[in-house]
């Protein structure tokens, strides 16, 4: 169907025949949702300061008639395009307000709706400092309609409406720039179902280039937050999120479709009716260069409504044979009548009352079909459209070529009865492609690709044609060698091995050269020569070359008569262009015909070496004699204890000799020096010689070190006569040892670490000495003295002390005798305080708190604790602190 033009509403039965008419906002809303916009701005020159210029900043915003107050006011912000920061701000009030309303239809429409939407202008002039990356302009609000059919969560989602003011670019500055203006031809209703074109029309004052594209929709930052009466976030802005088979550029389904070049949107409307967002954007270029976009998003409702009209296509073409079938292109249910006129010039049979009438055209050239169609309400209407008859057009090409990384040429064929071909399009199956009439492409890799050729014709004619086009592979050949050494005397045979069939061979230069047409020639060039071979196959061709070295003679030389240590093992040296060789005799040799063999030998042996170039011959010999390695016995591992020594003793047979670690040895100069290590350390020693085998050899010997046995035999202590004393010696975890306690007297075991010793009244003292022995005879020893009073069990206390760091007394504790746990001892100032308290024993109060050196003065103290007879004594009384 077409869309016919302003002029042609003047009738009010082409006003009827109106297929679709695009509207805005025509369902009500009682909240204040903004409908759709776009932001305009226009260069007016340098602004009021230096390195400024002037700008007209208008933002367009489309409410619905029914909205509970629409916006006064606007925020724009005017953003940093290349860093996205916020430069300024402004709220903006509406400078003009155009309300536009329908409310007489043509009889040719069912079930017309009721349509009004108000226009809101805000306009903002602002000085902006010139700057490389340019300006993005936004406004937001975060209220959409529930229940937008072409995206999710609509009454959740947000609008922002941008714009962009470009810098420089390319080096090129193009701030003095005015956007597009869209011409306002939002007037119209979309029937569901029904085909409609509608133009997005846009002129520039710059004379720029435009392009359109359906985009994305745009929602806010932060939909919760956002108003119009506050700053918009700063970019980049999410996307909305589409529902299923629609997208920001199917945003009516993939039927309905926008015309890059004018930006007219044509299709058929969806089948669903409701709201719908769709946001067309408008680029500017200037000299093939991108400057800025502009996006205009409208909220295009769909209606429940159906026209009775007579719609045709744009234009017809037939470019095979003269016959045509035409239809109305109306979805109309309710059309009563068709009259078709097939616009044949001279003659009246070229018509019909058919809905869908085929009709032959008696001759080829350009017509004009008109359809009539009427309903029983009274509705008339009719269109016109074009019909091309040109048959024998004719889509051909031919190409030549077949190998990748060289020229393929590509030639049209079509053949055009009518008119000429004058456009080409043309797909090698890579990606690439053309646009003139006989390209040639080279391919970058070899396989089997579809080409593909679009043409038109001056007439309208159009068709395509693909074919099947091998690029083969370059012959792969190899050269077992590429580069070699022959005697003048001597002839070559040359190789070059190809896989396949249908293969020549040319070899060049033609010097000294047999068979050059064979993959295998023979030469026998007298100075260094380059022969390059060129391989052709399937019309692909490689080439590779070898360079043959020449010599008149050669020579042979082995390194001078050298010593090898017995075992080693070496490798023979010659010096020659020779590529052939012979070695005698064959003993200790890995190979005797390779050049540089590994030998072994155990004897003094004289080799010889025959070096071949083809017949070219010298040869060599070179006397190789056997030394024994020197030879070292460091001798037997050994173990000492901590603290001891041991004397080691090592073997040679060699000139020179170093021990090492020397730090814990005595006499390190000689073959037995003396170890003392605190732990087990090995000692290694180095010999050389100097018969010829220059290698040292080394030994090692380990001397264990028995860990240091540090034994516990108790604090010294004080027992009553008759108290049984525990005594609970301690040594080494790891080690066992035998014991032995010194003297024996009144211990209940002297061989255990643990006896028990009861003292009588004829005692008053006594130390005992503990001495632990190990399996290997290491032991460490330790004692403590008993103090036996001849009293009941008691705690004493001195009466001062004086903790001056001299040694003696310097710490106050209790003395207990005969006690078996001390319960408490604790120590209080003369304001009650508690200074120290302790229920260990042999523990006491050096006269500080807390670090801090108490004064000369008098303490209290309380100690109790519980005797061997488990009776409890406590004492208190006063000390003197003395400094």
């Amino acid at each position: 169907m077409r869309i016919k033009s302003v002029q042609t509403l003047r009738k009010p039965l082409q006003l009827l025949l109106l297929s679709l008419i695009v509207l805005l906002c025509a369902q009500p809303v009682v909240a204040m949702h903004v409908k759709g916009g776009y932001i305009e701005y226009k260069y007016n020159g340098v602004g009021a300061t230096s390195g400024t210029s002037n700008y007209t900043i208008t933002v367009t915003v489309f409410f619905s008639c029914t909205t509970n107050g629409p916006k006064n006011s606007v925020y724009l912000g005017i953003y940093n395009a290349g860093t996205n920061a916020l430069v300024t701000s402004k709220s903006i009030s509406y400078s003009t307000i155009n309300t536009i309303s329908k409310t007489t239809y043509s009889p040719c429409m069912s079930n017309p709706p009721s349509i009004c939407y108000e226009l809101r202008t805000f306009v903002y002039t602002v000085d902006l400092p010139d700057i490389s990356a340019g300006y993005i302009l936004a406004v937001q609000d975060a209220l959409r309609v529930s229940g937008i059919i072409n995206i999710s969560n609509s009454g959740s989602s947000g609008i922002t409406i941008t714009g962009m003011i470009p810098g420089t670019i390319n080096s090129v500055d193009y701030h003095k720039n005015s956007s597009p203006n869209f011409l306002f031809l939002d007037t119209a209703i979309v029937c569901y179902n029904g085909t409609f074109s509608y133009p997005f029309k846009a002129t520039d004052a710059d004379g720029d280039s435009l392009s359109y594209s359906f985009g994305p929709g745009l929602n806010v930052t932060n939909p919760s937050g956002q108003t119009s009466s506050s700053a918009p976030g700063s970019p980049p802005y999410p996307e909305l999120t589409y529902n299923a088979g629609y997208s920001g550029t199917s945003p009516l389904g993939s039927s309905v479709t926008i015309d890059a070049a004018t930006g007219l949107l044509s299709g058929t409307a969806p089948s669903t009716t409701g709201e719908y967002v769709v946001a067309v954007y408008v680029k500017e270029w200037r000299n093939g260069v991108l400057m800025d976009s502009i996006k205009k998003e409208l909220q295009i409702y769909v209606y429940n409504c159906t026209l009775s009209a007579a719609s045709l296509k744009t234009s017809y073409i037939n470019c095979n044979d003269y016959t045509f079938t035409f239809q109305n292109e109306s979805t109309a249910s309710n059309i009563t009548s068709y009259s078709w006129d097939f616009g044949v010039p001279g003659i009246t049979t070229d018509v019909s009352t058919s809905a869908t009438p085929t009709y032959t055209y008696p001759a080829a050239g350009t017509y004009t079909v008109k359809l009539k169609v009427s309903n029983a309400g009274g509705c008339i209407d009719s269109a016109t459209s074009t019909v091309k008859v040109y048959p024998g057009f004719t889509p051909a090409f031919n190409f030549s070529g077949s190998c990748y990384q060289s020229p393929f040429q590509f030639t049209d064929a079509t053949s055009a009865s009518y008119g000429s071909v004058n456009s080409w399009s043309w797909s090698f199956g890579d990606n690439s492609t053309a646009a003139t009439q006989n390209p040639s492409y080279t391919y970058s890799s070899p396989g089997t690709y579809t080409v593909s050729l679009t043409v038109s014709s001056s007439v309208g004619c159009s068709g395509s044609i693909s074919k099947p086009v091998t690029a083969n592979d370059k012959p792969n050949l190899v050269l077992p060698f590429t580069d070699t050494l022959i005697c003048t005397i001597d002839t070559l045979p040359l190789i070059a091995n190809v896989t396949g069939s249908g293969i020549t061979y040319s070899w060049s230069p033609n010097y000294n050269i047999l068979y050059d047409k064979t993959a295998n020639p023979l030469v026998w060039p007298k100075d260094t020569t380059v022969y390059t071979v060129t391989v052709t196959q399937n019309a692909c061709v490689t080439s590779r070359s070898i360079t043959v070295n020449t010599l008149d003679f050669i020579t042979v030389s082995l390194p001078a008569d050298t010593t090898v240590c017995k075992t080693d093992s070496f490798t023979l040296n010659p010096v020659s262009y020779a590529l052939q060789y012979v070695w005698s005799p064959a003993t200790g040799l890995s190979s005797t015909t390779v050049k540089n063999p590994n030998a072994y030998a155990d004897n003094d042996i004289t080799y010889h070496v025959t070096a071949n170039l083809g017949k070219c011959q010298d040869q060599a010999s070179m006397k190789v004699k056997v030394v024994p390695y020197p030879q070292v016995y460091a001798g037997s591992d050994t173990t000492i204890c901590y603290g001891s020594q041991a004397s080691l003793n090592a073997t040679m047979v060699a000139a020179y000799f170093t021990w090492s670690p020397v730090s814990t040895l005595t006499g390190s100069n000689t073959l037995t020096p003396v170890a003392h290590p605190t732990t087990s350390t090995s000692y290694t020693i180095t010999v050389t010689d100097t018969l010829g085998c220059p290698k040292p050899v080394t030994d090692t010997v380990v001397v264990f070190v028995t860990p240091k046995i540090v034994v516990y035999a108790g604090n010294d202590t004080a027992v009553v006569v008759g108290q049984p004393l525990q005594i609970n010696a301690t040594a080494n975890d790891s080690i066992t040892f035998t014991y032995n306690w010194s003297p024996t007297n009144w211990l209940s075991d002297p061989t255990i670490n643990n006896p028990v010793a009861t003292f009588p009244s004829s005692v008053d003292s006594i130390t005992y000495t503990l001495t632990a022995t190990t399996a290997a005879g290491c032991y460490g020893t330790d004692a403590f003295t008993v103090k036996v009073y001849k009293t009941n069990a008691d705690i004493f206390m001195p009466n001062a002390f004086s903790p001056n760091g001299d040694g003696k007394n310097d710490v106050f504790k209790p003395v207990l005798v005969g006690i078996s746990k001390l319960s408490i001892f604790s120590i209080y100032n003369r304001w009650g305080q508690l200074v120290y308290t302790t229920s260990q024993n042999n523990k006491g109060w050096d006269g500080t708190i807390h670090g801090t050196r108490q004064d000369t003065g008098t303490y209290v103290y309380m100690v109790s604790g519980i005797d061997y007879q488990g009776k409890v004594i406590t004492k208190k009384g006063a000390f003197t602190l003395v400094r």
